[in-house]
């Protein structure tokens, strides 16, 4: 078995989407003057709640409604802490990412009595799709077909996300609030309103990728199963710089460092060097962003202030 083979580049791609969705949400913050640390919490809050959607409705499609339902509580609810009463909102996201790793697991006991995981074998998981003609298309065929639905939609989600921000005027509205609030304000535009559709699309966002993670990888839901994802999308966005196409770079970059650490382990490399590789990545570029990425979101945040 090689490295660097075929597959490796396939597992990447289906690893890269619940970064880039979270990425992307928090790019949705950012861009508003709201530094979201909360990603973390709420993609945890749309695995659970996909899982249970699954689990009472027999659905698919209404385990995916779920997932991003839920995510859209939590995320109401840091948006009214940060918006409303103006709370800094570095504090709320990492308050937000304890309250969900609680509520998660008491729920997870309260709902299915069961400690640390939840597995049904009955449980169905999201589909994958084969897209025709595509699909037989030498190398490039594999590559881009047969993923879940929820990966194209990551991908697509960047490039939507794009023209809204660069191609239309509710776009650019959204960013003249991140820019500079007070005027905004002046120029009467509904700031708080615009804050708030960031907040809550972050957290549909967000929702379909622990959506993903949960029915779309594996089809379970496992305490904190996250494993820092929500940190690794923070700096995702960071490293692209709010601009959805830099964070779909560089979310690809962390997808692909998540796939060869799963592929070292088969290798006989020590499973505690491979799971702290993607998270090694991440502090490395945290390192080149130190005094250029978290500024300038820190700036921004403050801006609004």
């Amino acid at each position: 078995m090689d490295l660097f083979d075929y597959s490796l580049f396939i597992s990447a791609i289906r690893m890269v989407s619940p970064i880039l969705l979270a990425a992307l949400g928090g790019a949705l913050c950012a861009r508003v003057g709201i530094f979201n640390v909360g990603l973390e919490g709420l993609i945890l809050a749309g695995a659970f709640s996909a899982i249970v959607g699954n689990h009472y409705s027999g659905s698919v499609f209404v385990a995916v409604l779920s997932g991003a339902a839920g995510a859209v509580l939590v995320s109401l609810l840091f948006g009214i802490v940060t918006i409303k009463f103006k709370a800094n909102a570095i504090v709320a996201g990492i308050a937000v990412n304890f309250l969900v790793l609680g509520l998660t697991t008491f729920l997870l006991r309260a709902l299915f009595d069961v400690k640390g995981a939840y597995y049904d074998k009955n449980m169905e998981g999201l589909p994958k799709w084969d897209i025709p003609l595509i699909e037989h298309i030498p190398v490039i065929g594999k590559l881009i077909s047969g993923h879940s639905p929820l990966v194209y939609i990551a991908f697509l989600a960047a490039i939507l996300l794009y023209v809204y921000l660069y191609r239309t005027v509710a776009g650019f509205r959204l960013l003249a609030v991140g820019k500079n609030l007070s005027a905004s304000k002046s120029m009467g535009l509904k700031v708080t309103a615009i804050q708030y559709g960031a907040v809550l699309m972050s957290g549909v966002l967000c929702g379909l990728a622990g959506a993903q993670l949960s029915l779309g990888q594996v089809t379970m839901f496992t305490e904190g199963m996250t494993a820092g994802r929500g940190f690794i999308a923070l700096v995702a966005m960071m490293l692209g710089q709010s601009h959805p196409i830099g964070i779909l770079g560089s979310s690809m970059l962390f997808g692909l460092m998540d796939a060869l650490s799963v592929r070292l382990q088969g290798f006989s490399v020590p499973t505690q060097f491979t799971a702290m590789l993607p998270y090694l990545i991440t502090i490395i570029a945290m390192f080149f962003l130190k005094d250029k990425g978290s500024d300038s979101q820190l700036s921004g945040q403050q801006s609004t202030r």
